[in-house]
């Protein structure tokens, strides 16, 4: 097999690796996407219990059907300013992989919007934006009709420290 042939099987195979059902949300107009296999619900804002020294963009934790649930805002942890929730925002509990296991978290967005089928054809690398933006919690970003929609790889959303501080958490 030629150099060649190896890089295109990995370009093929990672395409492949990325195209799925993805849920997709809006925060501050724009659109993101999680893969439907990491989403476990999506319930409606209820009252957050703030926790004590906690960072911003840490909400608090919700108590979903007796198991108590971190809830983070992503609108804060991606650096964009907070905003009113409406009857329209919700919270998607997701499920998370760690070096010290699954972790689900509450994840506040703005409105969901739909389930889409994304073929893996669609989904474009992440731009370079240069060494000091780190953009590894972006799976890549999908073509629609009409839009761009930003895929997260929710695993990477959070750095393992805060994991760690999530679960202590919870």
């Amino acid at each position: 097999m030629t150099e060649q042939t190896k890089v295109l099987n990995h370009v093929v195979q990672r395409a492949a690796d990325r195209e799925g059902k993805f849920l997709t949300f809006s925060l501050d107009q724009e659109e993101y996407g999680i893969g439907i296999l990491k989403v476990k619900e999506i319930i409606g804002m209820m009252r957050v219990t703030p926790v004590p020294q906690t960072p911003e963009h840490v909400k608090g934790v919700i108590n979903l059907r007796g198991k108590v649930i971190p809830v983070i805002d992503l609108r804060i942890r991606f650096g964009m300013s907070s905003a009113e929730y409406t009857d329209r925002t919700c919270i998607v509990v997701v499920e998370t992989d760690s070096d010290r296991g699954r972790l689900h978290i509450g994840v506040v967005v703005d409105s969901v919007s739909e389930v889409l089928n994304i073929k893996g054809s669609d989904i474009e690398n992440t731009p370079e934006f240069g060494t000091t933006l780190n953009t590894d919690y972006i799976l890549g970003m999908a073509k629609t009709t009409g839009s761009v929609k930003i895929l997260l790889d929710i695993d990477k959303v959070l750095s393992t420290d805060e994991q760690s501080l999530l679960m202590e958490v919870a």
